[in-house]
């Protein structure tokens, strides 16, 4: 992906550490690496004293060397059970596939469960590709989470979201992201900490591919387009790559010399990031999305108690159809919305069928909804 400098943020990620800084770091922890190390075959060792060399300070003093030794055990049963994980480089490997976390959420020990529920999902596919698309299709269904704003936080660790069956983009981003690297697909948390178009934050999921020697993105609802399709897609091309609140990170293992923000702890420097906004707008670029600040009118419903409700609905200029398509349920994130690219001058009618199965209309004049986040919430009685 394309990277760019971006602004200095409120705090610099940590330089570089040498394994020997990182075991004088650990403290009385310190016996518990050093028996991982001497536990783990060899080959293997590489990418232990990597994840050592960059952890945070909380993970060196804590973290038991069964835990270790399992993520490690089982990342390289992973790479070994299918042929295009073992065509993933060391060193993407090493930072994307390894890691026990992502972000700043609780360390659960995930790693054997997941590689228990999705190994056997991926066992007939062909390419990494294929694997996504099956995992992605099918981690709602196996996890039974669902994106709510009544999550109890936003950086909820996998167990966390799946106790309770919610959680916000960030917390779907963590399962796809752990259920992905546990059949040893490189994944990464992705996201922006402030919109440039609207109010909110998201994250999403990347994916390498080894076939195409690129990242891709995708999000734990699978687009109906498929990988690098979304809804965020026109609003991640608008993002500032010189702005450290408004461009779009990926998360890093290794440090970058750059922090990955976190909007629930933006003080916090502990997780490494790469700026890729520029990917983004080159993606959006060659699928023909104009960032050239076009209106873009944006669509919801809500019942009697303020939840969304999806509705299928028509945008008409006259008789004009300029689009139509069902605006979001309450599962959908609360920074999506059902979106029309419209002269703003220009005046448009918003068409639908009540609860009663009668067609309604409602007159719309885009230059006159220019509010705050340029969208239009229209109330059920």
């Amino acid at each position: 992906m394309g990277q760019m400098p971006a602004s200095a943020g409120p705090s610099a990620y940590a330089p570089d550490r040498t394994l020997a800084q990182a075991l004088s770091e650990s403290g009385d922890n310190r016996s518990q690496l050093k028996q991982a190390l001497k536990a783990l075959p060899e080959s293997q060792v590489p990418a232990l004293e990597f994840l050592i060399r960059y952890m945070p300070k909380t993970d060196l003093t804590t973290l038991s060397s069964e835990f270790l030794v399992e993520d490690i055990t089982l990342a390289y049963q992973a790479r070994a059970d299918h042929p295009w994980a073992k065509a993933v480089p060391n060193e993407i490997f090493y930072n994307d596939v390894v890691p026990y976390a992502s972000l700043d959420v609780r360390r659960d020990r995930w790693r054997a469960d997941f590689y228990q529920r999705f190994s056997t999902m991926v066992k007939d596919s062909k390419t990494l590709r294929e694997a996504v698309l099956v995992i992605n299709g099918s981690i709602r269904d196996e996890v039974k989470v669902d994106y709510s704003t009544k999550r109890k936080k936003a950086d909820q660790s996998p167990y966390e979201s799946m106790e309770t069956g919610l959680a916000s983009c960030t917390g779907l981003s963590v399962l796809l992201c752990d259920a992905l690297r546990s059949v040893g697909i490189p994944a990464r948390i992705a996201g922006i900490p402030m919109w440039t178009t609207k109010r909110g934050n998201h994250n999403w999921v990347e994916f390498y591919d080894p076939q195409s020697s690129s990242w891709h993105f995708t999000e734990y609802y699978l687009d109906s387009k498929g990988i690098d399709h979304g809804w965020l897609l026109a609003d991640a091309a608008r993002a500032n790559p010189d702005s450290f609140y408004h461009a779009v990170y990926a998360t890093s293992w290794k440090p970058t010399g750059k922090n990955f923000p976190m909007v629930w702890n933006m003080d916090s420097n502990s997780v490494p990031g790469v700026n890729v906004t520029r990917f983004y707008q080159e993606l959006a670029k060659s699928q023909g999305i104009s960032t050239d600040g076009q209106f873009e009118l944006r669509i919801e419903f809500l019942d009697a108690n303020g939840d969304r409700k999806p509705v299928e609905v028509a945008l008409y200029q006259l008789d004009h159809l300029i689009g139509k398509g069902q605006t979001p349920s309450p599962r959908n994130d609360t920074n999506q919305f059902l979106s029309f690219k419209v002269d703003p001058k220009q005046n448009y009618q918003l068409r639908w069928t009540d609860t009663e199965g009668k067609p309604v209309s409602r007159a719309i004049t885009p230059e006159k909804e220019r509010s705050e986040s340029n969208h239009r919430k229209v109330q059920l009685k």
